[in-house]
């Protein structure tokens, strides 16, 4: 009698040891059914992935997300909702979604770009863009003939500000006098970019630049050096391109490589 007593008290010990490691794995039961706390471990980092922080507060909302989930399931699973040709065709293409996200992951995760990579293609972009910049307005009309009229009334003391407003075919300088603002010269067509190049501050083409837009006016206001963003402001926006282009070439060897018959 005595040992069958000792044995019972033993076995509730030890019940009494599990239970609280058993509710640690479980965050409820719902309906009799265990919700493993692993789904909220999941949720959170899902959360943690899209760039949210998860607060203490926000902990207690996905718990209760996690559980209002699995009384919506179940429900749904009563209803034989589970079984059904639609769900199985949208599980199946939610497969494909998940697993083509976690490769293309994989690959940025094993194939990271460099500071090496960034720095030179930095290094490229100001090579490509360094020089001068022109500060411009133009007036732009469909003849020549338009043309050589407005350099006639600009000669005569005409504003080409208020002329541009009237007369250019260009509606995003001409609303604006013809500003085309600060820009390189290979910003423009090459006609327009070699007249712009012989210019000297304050002064106009004298006879009208044809290029395929029509016919230009073009007066230069002033000219500087090429001021180019320091690399440490744009590095992460280099960044991001390069890896883009980088996921981008790893899809196309992909398909390429790909039989498809």
């Amino acid at each position: 009698m005595k040992m069958k007593l000792l044995s019972a008290v033993a076995t509730a010990v030890v019940l009494s040891t599990l239970a609280p490691l058993t509710m640690a794995q479980n965050l409820a039961i719902v309906n009799g059914k265990a919700v493993p706390t692993a789904r909220l471990e999941a949720l959170a980092e899902q959360v943690a992935r899209a760039g949210r922080p998860v607060t203490p507060e926000m902990q207690g909302q996905l718990r209760d997300e996690v559980i209002a989930r699995e009384v919506f399931m179940q429900e749904a699973q009563k209803l034989g909702l589970d079984t059904s040709n639609e769900y199985k065709v949208q599980m199946e293409l939610a497969r494909q979604t998940i697993l083509i996200r976690e490769l293309f992951a994989n690959y940025q995760k094993t194939n990271p770009v460099t500071d090496a990579d960034i720095k030179a293609e930095y290094d490229k972009f100001a090579a490509a863009n360094s020089g001068k910049e022109y500060r411009a307005r133009h007036i732009l009309v469909n003849t020549e003939a338009e043309a050589k009229a407005i350099i006639a009334q600009l000669k005569k003391g005409g504003k080409f500000e208020d002329i541009a407003k009237k007369s250019s075919k260009d509606p995003g300088s001409g609303a604006n006098g013809g500003d085309l603002d600060w820009a390189g010269a290979s910003n423009y067509v090459a006609e327009f970019a070699e007249a712009l190049a012989k210019l000297t501050k304050g002064k106009m083409t004298e006879t009208p630049v044809k290029t395929q837009f029509g016919y230009h006016i073009i007066r230069l206001d002033d000219v500087r050096e090429a001021k180019l963003p320091a690399f440490e402001e744009v590095k992460p926006q280099v960044a991001q391109q390069l890896q883009q282009q980088k996921l981008a070439k790893f899809q196309e060897d992909l398909r390429a490589k790909a039989k498809i018959e």
